[in-house]
């Protein structure tokens, strides 16, 4: 193979491994976008509604046979717990799917939230986990399977909502705990979940979740004194199954209002894409290399032997 051919197969090949690359990062990252699960269900939770009355926790706990709690449902002392960060607030575990949390205003009366798995249209949880121990449904649920799980717990450091619990309950068997939107029982059978079913204050609204943004938006708009003009969750992260309408900024309810207004996954496609372009590009640039480096020591002996056999022939 001469020089020129050298240089020839090197041109064309690194010019089609980029082709490729570029081909192939535009199919995997810019081809398709995603819009979500236009049929899946939903919950609007309406917060000015709440009472703070623990039915849901109760319904959760029932439905899901979890162990009664240290403090009975209709112990209102739990909602005075300040932990660590000096904040009223309760967190999911392995004993409590659901809780509800009062948050004191500076004016006017206090608030409670309901605090469970947002269950989002592209879950952190799942694109983190490397075993695809979660599955989103599409109905909406994103589920856990415990026999997959390895333990390593990133879909806890990835949930931007801090909601995965990690149960010890079993040494040999640990594993994270998390709302599971009444998937078996209920959602795939059409039906709501427990606690939307046991709320006597109609704060729980089970629906599609396209349907259930017309309706905040619509309440919104009918009573704009009440409410706060914005849908936490339908934005949020890409968006939620299950949304909250508020009469208090979200920030004074313990909502993160930082987050961003797409999935978390985005942030990784910009890195993600470059590396089918690396893996194309580096292995004809290196074959490239080698020929270049092989065929210039053939040249430069070339060079020198020429005068040699000239002079011999001369």
């Amino acid at each position: 193979m001469s020089g020129i051919s050298r240089r020839k197969f090197l041109k064309t090949t690194v010019a089609g491994s980029s082709a490729l690359a570029l081909s192939t990062t535009k199919t995997a990252f810019g081809m398709k976008e995603f819009h979500g699960y236009p049929d899946s269900m939903g919950v609007l939770v309406d917060l000015t509604r709440c009472i703070g009355c623990r039915t849901c926790e109760a319904a959760c706990n029932k439905e899901h046979g979890l162990p009664e709690p240290k403090l009975p449902f209709d112990d209102f002392s739990v909602f005075d717990q300040v932990f660590h960060d000096g904040k009223q607030k309760r967190r999911t575990s392995a004993e409590a799917y659901t809780v509800v949390n009062r948050y004191d205003q500076d004016q006017g009366a206090p608030v409670f939230r309901k605090i469970n798995c947002n269950h989002c249209n592209e879950p952190a949880c799942l694109t983190s986990c490397f075993v695809n121990a979660y599955t989103k449904t599409k109905e909406g649920a994103v589920i856990y399977n415990a026999d997959v799980c390895v333990g390593c717990r990133m879909c806890m450091v990835a949930c931007p909502f801090r909601i995965p619990a990690y149960s010890y309950d079993s040494a040999l068997h640990p594993e994270v705990i998390k709302c599971n939107f009444c998937y078996d029982k209920r959602l795939k059978h059409g039906k709501p979940p427990a606690c939307v079913e046991a709320c006597p204050q109609e704060a729980l609204t089970f629906g599609h979740r396209k349907t259930l943004v017309k309706v905040a938006h619509e309440r919104i708009r009918e009573q704009p004194d009440k409410y706060v003009d914005h849908v936490y969750g339908e934005t949020e992260v890409g968006g939620t199954s299950w949304m909250f309408l508020s009469g208090v900024p979200f920030d004074k309810v313990g909502f993160d209002t930082t987050l961003q207004h797409h999935p978390i996954l985005d942030n990784t496609k910009s890195f993600l894409s470059f590396v089918p372009m690396v893996l194309g590009i580096w292995p004809a640039m290196f074959l490239g290399f080698h020929l270049l480096a092989k065929g210039g020591k053939g040249e430069k002996k070339n060079k020198e032997s020429k005068p040699i056999v000239e002079e011999h022939v001369e």
